[in-house]
């Protein structure tokens, strides 16, 4: 499947009804989860192997998986409504996930996910709740040996230090996030915020 063919499967599928600022739930655009899944397949990541998506929201990164050829794909998110919508988009999609309604700072979490090769996320910037991603990093580094997630431009120097001892930063990639005016706070009718794709690898990983 090629990158342009991807993106358009994924702007087809539905994205929430009702979001949750305090869980910053932002559609994902799919110019963006296809970037961070196809860079993924190019290196061997995504085809045959066992993938886990973190936090998945309506389920575009889970899905865009499944459909580039993933092993087996699963799926944890805290809303149950939300997974609602995640079921329908997999099966407007015509792929199979297990999605599971669970909390990412559960210590079990590697538990619920079982081993994985992958993890894809697209996790919390902290713009409600301070330091909202790390829990996300916690988890994905009890779960498999490579993580590709989605974060707010300039976080490369935290994750860093953050990661130290138990992991390491493999490539950083540039990219934009454009949100639509979401909620009351929000000002402008569409805003594109500055992300970066960030590549990391546990310390002990192959």
């Amino acid at each position: 499947m090629k990158l342009n063919q991807l993106e358009r499967l994924l702007e087809n599928l539905e994205g929430f009804s009702d979001p949750s600022p305090l869980l910053e739930q932002y559609r994902t655009p799919a110019p963006l989860a296809a970037r961070l899944l196809f860079h993924a397949a190019m290196r061997g990541d995504i085809e045959g192997k066992r993938v886990c998506d973190l936090g998945c929201g309506s389920g575009i990164l889970a899905i865009g998986a499944a459909l580039l050829g993933a092993r087996e794909v699963v799926a944890l998110e805290i809303d149950p409504d939300v997974l609602g919508i995640a079921r329908r988009n997999a099966d407007r999609a015509g792929v199979e996930i297990p999605f599971l309604e669970a909390d990412i700072k559960n210590p079990e979490i590697h538990t619920l996910a079982g081993a994985c090769d992958t993890v894809v996320m697209n996790p919390p910037f902290g713009a409600q709740q301070i330091h909202a991603d790390r829990p996300f990093i916690d988890a994905a580094l009890t779960i498999a040996p490579v993580t590709y997630g989605i974060f707010n431009a300039g976080s490369r120097s935290f994750i860093r230090t953050y990661l130290a001892g138990r992991g390491e930063i493999d490539e950083v990639i540039g990219g934009l996030l454009p949100i639509r005016r979401t909620f009351a706070f929000h000002r402008d009718e569409i805003r594109e915020i500055p992300v970066e794709i960030i590549i990391f690898r546990k310390k002990d990983a192959t």
